[in-house]
């Protein structure tokens, strides 16, 4: 095997679903994949399109239209004007990230991630040659990857964080993540990122972009959460003007262009009544999940966004990998181990996933209690 492939690491939750698919009467809380549609303007698009039978390669940047329709995105949400040229399409969130790491990071070059966080970046950094240096984060900081951690790193090139984050839920506030922003701008360090879950926050306050604090970070973002439409494998990237044309040459080697398809269908995504109605529905499942995990388990974060919670269970194990398997096994409820998003005291944690509706996660939760009383 290639040593730099050597420490890249199976995606647990993806196993999880596999074995899922072999056993009977399954209970999910293990996968973010929303299970709600996306607007019914998709599905005319999709049969529209399917009729055409014409499925042409586009421009490696992506269609004009769809990139204008994401401009829209962010001056309704955000009140920013961005330039189209600098809104690049991309084959899901997993291609933006290999080009945005990529093309601001050499071999054996530095990432600062937190621990924990989503599994695949770390593993994006081992296939590129890339040293990812992680930064331990609890509830001391909120979850927050801050200043005075990085200041205490050697040699970062690239800094890395997601809000609302997988696993935890937390969000960045606003005055920590322009602290970030500008610590980065000020010392040369790459900033990227992660807003999937942009949208899908509950507490009523408003949610920044780190694009509102410097036009050198990279944004990235996709149609896989908040608009409901995991499968169509479509995201997106805000680029520094500088770095567009970089990024331009390795899709147009590495992908082509993002599916023509999934790009034309993307253009109807954007219903907000719809997706405003889908992100009530889960702060609704949220409220009702952390109500309950929290008469069983410790929670020592509320989840302020995406759609997890993230569920000390120290009373009951020191091993949530293992308790994670007990509880597929033995009761059938499927829920990620902690050890999936990293080693800072991810032994001691599972992430919960409210993505299906509340008659099936009360099920789970039944499941839960009694197989722990069981066991007193």
């Amino acid at each position: 095997m290639n040593d730099r492939l050597s420490n890249v690491s199976p995606f647990i939750v993806m196993d999880i679903i596999k074995r899922t698919t072999e056993l009977e009467n399954v209970i999910h809380f293990e996968v973010g994949q929303p299970d709600l549609p996306p607007t019914e303007k998709v599905k005319s698009a999709l049969m529209e399109i399917s009729n055409s039978l014409s499925f042409p390669y586009t421009e490696s940047l992506g269609i004009a239209p769809l990139r204008e329709k994401i401009a829209e995105f962010y001056k309704k949400y955000y009140n920013l004007d961005i330039p189209i040229n600098r809104i690049l399409v991309t084959p899901g969130t997993s291609g933006a990230f290999l080009i945005a790491y990529a093309i601001t990071l050499n071999s054996g070059e530095k990432i600062a991630l937190s621990d924990p966080s989503y599994p695949c970046y770390k593993n994006f950094s081992y296939m590129l040659d890339i040293v990812p240096e992680f930064i331990p984060v609890d509830s001391s900081t909120n979850y927050e990857m801050r200043v005075e951690h990085i200041k205490e790193l050697k040699d970062i090139k690239t800094v890395q964080i997601s809000s609302p984050s997988n696993p935890i839920g937390n969000i960045y506030g606003n005055q920590a993540l322009k602290e970030l922003v500008e610590y980065c701008d000020n010392k040369g360090i790459n900033f990227i990122s992660d807003e999937i879950y942009h949208g899908l926050t509950y507490t009523g306050e408003r949610v920044s972009s780190a694009l509102e604090f410097s036009d050198n970070v990279i944004v990235i973002n996709g149609f896989s959460k908040y608009f409901c439409m995991p499968g169509i494998r479509l995201g997106w990237m805000i680029m520094p003007d500088n770095l567009v044309r970089k990024a331009e040459i390795l899709m147009q080697n590495l992908f082509i262009s993002a599916s023509s398809v999934s790009q034309q269908i993307g253009l109807y995504a954007f219903d907000y009544e719809h997706l405003e109605r889908c992100r009530d529905m889960f702060k609704e499942r949220r409220d009702f999940l952390y109500k309950e995990l929290s008469e069983i388990f410790k929670v020592d974060v509320v989840p302020e966004g995406a759609f997890y919670i993230w569920v000390d269970v120290s009373k009951y194990t020191d091993n949530s990998f293992e308790f994670a398997k007990e509880l597929l096994e033995n009761i059938q409820v499927a829920v990620t181990p902690g050890v999936d998003f990293g080693k800072y005291n991810t032994h001691k944690y599972l992430r919960f996933a409210y993505t299906r509706n509340i008659d099936h996660m009360k099920e789970g939760i039944e499941r839960i209690k009694s197989y722990l009383k069981s066991k007193k």
